[in-house]
């Protein structure tokens, strides 16, 4: 649960992928652990592991307490939270480009927002209050590591920030009804996005520089917030050289 892992300040971390972006990564692990079924798949990744990190071998039944994945792979890790980063202090040394979310309260597609802003060269992403908490651990898991090589700001309140974020970055919007259409931009650039449900509200969209829209020539409603983010995004780095 999300007060318990404040409360340690640490958090589990799930399956090969992720833990092997971990181990690469400069979050430190504390531990590994691992099932009877995954001391033998996991043997040649377990003989990489620094020596500085405790690796314990559950039983099944310790296993089954934790383990949050319905097609378990037999590892996962102990990870320590990030301290505290002060939003201003973070900005002042950071060249862009950001992502700003919303109130993205669906695990599954902040961790695919995580990933994607890892892919476009994204480096700092800040998380509005009201969102979910980034270290559940399905936001873990379907980040597939990406987590670990950006820098995350939690319940940061963007109707304040957003007047010193104006200051250095070009702040566009994404808006499903309105807008120009994506183009590449500077580096200098934050793209703030909301929730799938509920988009970005009158506050937030009064303050921004310029509003994207994603022009559709088919009937559906919308796209679904990983697409939408992930065309945004690459519109933004296509010519930054960020875009690969």
């Amino acid at each position: 649960m999300e007060k318990h892992r404040r409360r340690e300040g640490l958090f589990l971390a799930e399956g090969g992928k992720v833990v092997g972006e971990l181990l690469r990564s400069r979050r430190p692990a504390q531990a590994l652990l691992i099932s009877p079924a995954g001391a033998e798949k996991w043997g040649e990744l377990l003989k990489k592991v620094p020596s500085g990190i405790p690796i314990f071998r559950l039983t099944d039944r310790e296993w089954a307490t934790l383990s949050q994945d319905p097609s378990p792979e037999g590892l996962m890790a102990v990870a320590a939270m990030s301290p505290f980063v002060d939003p201003i202090e973070c900005l002042s040394n950071e060249t862009g480009p950001l992502l700003l979310l919303y109130r993205v309260n669906n695990p599954n597609n902040l961790g695919a927002l995580l990933r994607t802003a890892h892919w476009f060269g994204f480096r700092t992403v800040l998380v509005s209050k009201g969102s979910c908490d980034v270290m559940n651990p399905k936001v873990v898991r379907t980040s597939m590591g990406s987590l670990f090589h950006l820098t995350v700001m939690e319940n940061v309140d963007l109707e304040v920030m957003l007047p010193e974020i104006r200051r250095r970055f070009h702040v566009v919007g994404s808006e499903v009804r309105e807008g120009d259409a994506p183009h590449p931009c500077g580096p200098a650039t934050a793209l703030l996005m909301g929730s799938e449900s509920h988009g970005l509200p009158a506050t937030l969209l009064g303050q921004i520089d310029e509003r994207w829209r994603i022009p559709g020539t088919g009937e559906a409603e919308s796209l679904s917030l990983p697409q939408a983010a992930a065309i945004l995004m690459y519109e933004c780095t296509r010519t930054t050289g960020l875009a690969r």
